[in-house]
């Protein structure tokens, strides 16, 4: 889901209406501070609040391993029209696992081993859906002579339909074989045509000409009543002899449609289809064709249609006509639509109506259509877990529970956290704590079990569950809002700041961020409140708090009355410690700050931009871009930042081309960067190690600041460093540090290890991480330079920093290994499989199940990180050799 699906499950005595006036003042000092001792836990609980985590309507198997594992089995042998169903099952379990880039992966492995002409329109419009907003990229490629080929329309006319048309060949039965011609009356009118070409159009016809009817001795045949016109009829004639059709008006040739069908003409239907099928141009053509695409039982018509329709995502789905055609048909009406893709059409119209309105009546026909288009199990359990969520958001509770109780009966397990939650508010709160005991007694918990089951207890009880959640799946992010707010009512601000820092230390959730904004307003601390509101609306410009009640720019203009101005000045030098000390968020809202005051905003954006990559928030980082462009006060500025949008889609050549272009115009710092780092990623060839650094040289030769001539010093001490030229880098390193370029000592250290300096090389890391507010990578990076005690604490520290990043979990794993540890190993890698599907962890896994000699575990490890990322090598040559020894 795009969109938050909220929780509905709060009690509403509980949701007390937010009115910010009442809270903060816009005059400074009007507040009583919440710190003090006249304040109570229910004055801070009216606005921090912590809402039920929702169930999400997602596809969560208990072991997404297996399920990928099996798919990727059934992707070998399978048929070709099957294949592109089973892509959409595995984005489905990436999309439950929030795993975004691999969700994208699978859609596209959908599109592109499309074996319909449906199956292409659908995953071609979804993989559109999904990139709304990025039509820039396919016109900024388009000047470079390339294609986004998920952006073209489908030709349907190669959509193949049978056509059992009557032999051209006709033997005359019983009719007059004098008669060369017949002659159609039609009113007053009379159509003469070629009598043997009209039996040829079908099996009615040479029955009525040439069979034993009193007409196959007739020349003179009154077909007046047979909702034909004259005109009709005779480019009926000129097709029996042509066999195509000439240029004919829309309305005629679905009189003729209407004619071809009722007279079984399979070859002049086919014609009219095509022919109609060409002039669908519009939504209101689409509206109107497609009833007589349905009617008329007309396939390539009612491709073009559904053509139209799905490129006016999500914008057709206001068009109440668009979703009365899509909300009742029946299943001969689907088939003519969309062929066998009508469980992929409607999966793709769900997620629409889910993200526009999750509460809609339209997103419940959608889902209704979906279950019945499911035909395996494992589609029957995700359309009936979709609409039981649905249900339950609409606090339709009896329709919910059936749906929930089907989808668990198939399967899913998750479907229970519905059930229980529907018990719970029915009053039934030890029910629902034993349905979650029963299912984490029964198999391999998971953190959501933890969770799901803390909300149906109290006190330690309670604890005890979020902190296993959080041990179990630490991307959670309700255990550590619940007890932020927990330690925030305990009047503990430090402990509760630090808890909910543990999480935004590697998530950045708009959810957190929205709560730490509360507690820094509980403790008038103003300038921590509007650093987070500014960083907020960053990621999210029309975020609303509170539960949607409050626009978060609005807070952002009260809280702003409380915090001094800062001149430009002010604002670069905050921004300049800011990014020293790698405080990516503080430097997000010092940049939201100087946009609002004016100067160049082009730069401005872009600089945000680089930071939003850094936080892992790419959508983000692309809007950021887009407005750097659409700000560049020059045209080698703005070619800049188009080639950076191609760099950062994929697209290396075609930046490259656009830092060239930039660079004939104007040798700027920025084109000279950009031209190096695409070069860099672009050439397996060592030798263009000269002319990167040559470029880099180049580069801090131009006007620029600090900030970035750091960045460029770094990057050429890089390259330096692989070129064995330790001491020029070592230089480049000193020189960046020089100008507060913090990360430098991350590359001064590695120069440090090369010379066998160890010792220095941990020193150096350690000042990174005394010095750097995001340090993860830093202690993992330490580890390298240390023995094996000061190693694994390092590792342990990067895990607590930020459990996602997957090396310290491998070496635990491989130094347990070592010890013949082989189970503690194994589960030492699962620990994180749980919660991440990453690929070197799965290899790992799948390794060690090799040399223990599980090769059932080891093929579905293999098979499962083939679905992570299917052209691996070692990963294809170590499933290779599983399966040789598979019994």
């Amino acid at each position: 889901m795009r969109t938050f699906f909220p929780s509905d499950s709060c009690k509403e005595s509980q949701l007390n209406a937010i009115n910010p006036q009442s809270w903060l003042q816009v005059e400074r000092g009007k507040l009583s501070k919440l710190s003090s001792s006249h304040t109570n836990s229910s004055s801070i609980e009216s606005f921090i609040k912590v809402p039920e985590p929702p169930i999400l309507p997602f596809f969560k198997p208990i072991d997404y391993v297996e399920v990928l594992a099996q798919i990727h089995e059934e992707m070998e042998s399978c048929s070709p029209q099957e294949r592109s169903t089973l892509y959409l099952l595995q984005f489905q379990i990436f999309r439950g696992l929030g795993e975004t880039k691999l969700m994208r992966r699978s859609l596209r492995s959908a599109w592109q081993r499309a074996g319909t002409v449906h199956e292409k329109l659908v995953f071609g419009a979804w993989l559109r859906y999904e990139k709304q907003g990025e039509e820039l990229i396919a016109d900024l490629l388009a000047t470079c002579n390339k294609c986004a080929q998920e952006f073209g329309p489908v030709d349907v006319s190669q959509l193949q339909v049978e056509v059992n048309g009557c032999s051209k060949e006709t033997v005359v039965m019983n009719g007059d074989k004098s008669l060369k011609n017949v002659n159609f009356k039609i009113g007053d009118e009379i159509i003469v045509c070629d009598r043997q070409k009209i039996a040829s159009l079908s099996a009615p016809f040479h029955a009525m000409l040439n069979g034993y009817f009193t007409e196959s001795s007739s020349q003179d045949i009154d077909l007046s009543e047979n909702n034909i016109s004259p005109l009709g009829m005779r480019t009926i004639g000129e097709f029996s002899i042509t066999g195509s059709l000439s240029e004919v008006h829309p309305d005629l040739l679905l009189e003729i449609l209407v004619f071809s069908n009722k007279f079984c003409c399979e070859r002049l239907k086919d014609a009219c289809d095509r022919k109609l099928a060409s002039l669908v141009c519009t939504k209101d053509d689409a509206v109107e064709f497609m009833e007589y695409a349905i009617e008329q039982n007309s396939p390539v018509l009612a491709a073009s249609c559904l053509q139209v329709f799905l490129h006016e995502l999500p914008d057709c789905l206001n068009d109440e006509r668009v979703v009365e055609i899509f909300s009742h048909a029946d299943r001969q009406q689907r088939s003519i639509m969309v062929g066998q893709a009508s469980f992929s059409l409607y999966c793709l119209l769900s997620e629409v109506a889910m993200n526009l309105d999750p509460r809609s009546d339209k997103t419940v026909c959608f889902l209704e259509q979906l279950i019945e288009s499911a035909e395996t199990d494992r589609e029957k359990l995700l359309a009936f877990h979709q609409l039981g969520c649905v249900r339950l958001l609409r606090k339709e509770y009896h329709e919910a529970e059936g749906l929930f109780e089907k989808a668990v009966s198939l399967g899913h397990v998750y479907s229970i956290a519905g059930l229980a939650r529907l018990g719970y508010l029915k009053g039934h709160k030890l029910c629902s704590y034993e349905k979650l005991s029963s299912v984490i007694s029964s198999v391999n918990p998971l953190g959501w079990m933890y969770q799901e089951r803390s909300l149906y207890c109290e006190g330690d009880k309670r604890s005890e569950d979020l902190e296993k959640a959080t041990e179990l799946d630490p991307t959670l992010s309700y255990p550590y809002m619940y007890r932020a707010a927990s330690l925030m009512m305990k009047q503990n601000v430090q402990a509760a700041l630090a808890e909910i820092n543990r999480v935004l230390g590697f998530k950045l959730a708009l959810e957190c961020m929205e709560l730490r904004f509360c507690l820094y307003l509980a403790i008038e601390d103003y300038k921590a409140a509007i650093r987070d509101v500014q960083a907020i609306l960053t990621l999210s410009p029309d975020y609303r708090m509170f539960e949607g009640r409050v626009a978060a720019s609005h807070l952002r203009t009260l809280v702003r009355e409380h915090v001094g101005s800062w001149t430009t000045a002010d604002c670069w030098m905050q921004l300049y410690d800011r990014w020293s000390s790698v405080d990516d968020i503080g430097s997000l809202s010092v940049i939201y700050q100087m946009l609002e005051s004016g100067g160049a905003k082009g730069v401005l954006y872009f600089r945000q931009s680089l930071l939003l990559l850094r936080l892992n928030c790419p959508d983000a980082a692309m809007r950021s871009l887009e407005l750097a462009r659409r700000h560049a006060s020059s045209e080698h500025e703005r070619l800049v930042y188009e080639g950076w949008i191609l760099y950062d889609t994929g697209h290396c050549e075609e930046g490259l081309r656009k830092a060239e272009e930039s660079i004939k115009i104007s040798r700027s710092f920025e084109a000279f960067f950009l031209k190096a780092y695409a070069l860099a990623d672009s050439s397996l060839d060592s030798s263009c190690s000269s002319t990167v650094i040559s470029l880099l040289e180049n580069a801090l030769k131009c006007p620029s600041d600090n900030l970035r001539k750091g960045q460029a010093l770094n990057n050429l001490g890089s390259v330096l460093v692989d070129c064995g030229k330790l001491d020029s880098a070592a230089d480049c390193y000193i020189n960046a540090l020089k100008i507060r370029h913090t990360r430098a000592h991350q590359g001064l250290a590695r120069v440090h290890f090369l010379k066998n300096d160890k010792a220095t090389a941990y020193v150096e890391m350690t000042n990174l991480i005394e010095k750097a507010k995001n340090n993860a990578s830093a202690y993992e990076k330490r580890s390298e330079y240390c023995d094996r005690d000061l190693t694994k604490a390092d590792l342990e520290m990067v895990t607590r920093i930020d459990p996602l990043r997957v090396y310290p979990y491998r070496y635990r794993a491989a130094v347990l290994m070592d010890s013949r540890k082989e189970k503690e190993a194994i589960a030492e890698l699962s620990r994180a499989i749980a919660f991440k599907a990453d690929l070197h962890l799965l290899h790992l896994r799948a390794a060690f199940h090799e040399h223990v000699g599980d090769v059932l575990a080891a093929l579905r490890d293999c098979r499962a990180a083939l679905s992570v990322d299917p052209n691996h090598q070692e990963m294809l040559e170590l499933r290779s050799r599983v399966n040789s020894h598979e019994p």
